[in-house]
């Protein structure tokens, strides 16, 4: 039997990491194939991507479809579950924003190149 000792330690195994969280902010606006995905994600390789993106899917948070056609094509999305994931990722993004500012005003060279996200996360992310 697994245990933990708070709730965040679930949270963190699920959505932690460098990349899940990512992933599951652009998902919020939408389907996406890997290589948006991938094209998005500075910094991440095709195969760690698609380990990321099987971990999600194993703990219900992605849906995978694969077209029979060819060249092969796969799309991702949120599941239902997934998208509940929504508040807890707009609270780290605005956290993050606010940890910028504040390293801006003590002299730190940094910037946040772009930050465009749904206003409403409550339809993104779900397939039709």
């Amino acid at each position: 039997m697994k245990q933990y000792n708070l709730g965040i330690e679930a949270t963190l195994e699920i959505i932690g990491g460098k990349w899940k969280a990512l992933i599951i902010c652009l998902l919020m606006s939408g389907v996406k194939r890997t290589s948006e995905l991938q094209r998005n994600i500075h910094g991440i390789s095709q195969k760690v991507l698609i380990q990321q993106l099987r971990e999600l899917e194993k703990d219900g948070l992605v849906k995978r479809y694969v077209y029979q056609q060819m060249p092969p094509k796969v799309e991702y999305s949120l599941t239902e579950y997934g998208v509940t994931a929504n508040k807890i990722v707009d609270v780290m993004c605005s956290w993050g924003k606010e940890n910028i500012k504040r390293r801006q005003q003590q002299g730190e060279a940094i910037i946040l190149l772009e930050d465009k996200l749904p206003e409403d996360f409550g339809d993104f992310g779900k397939r039709d």
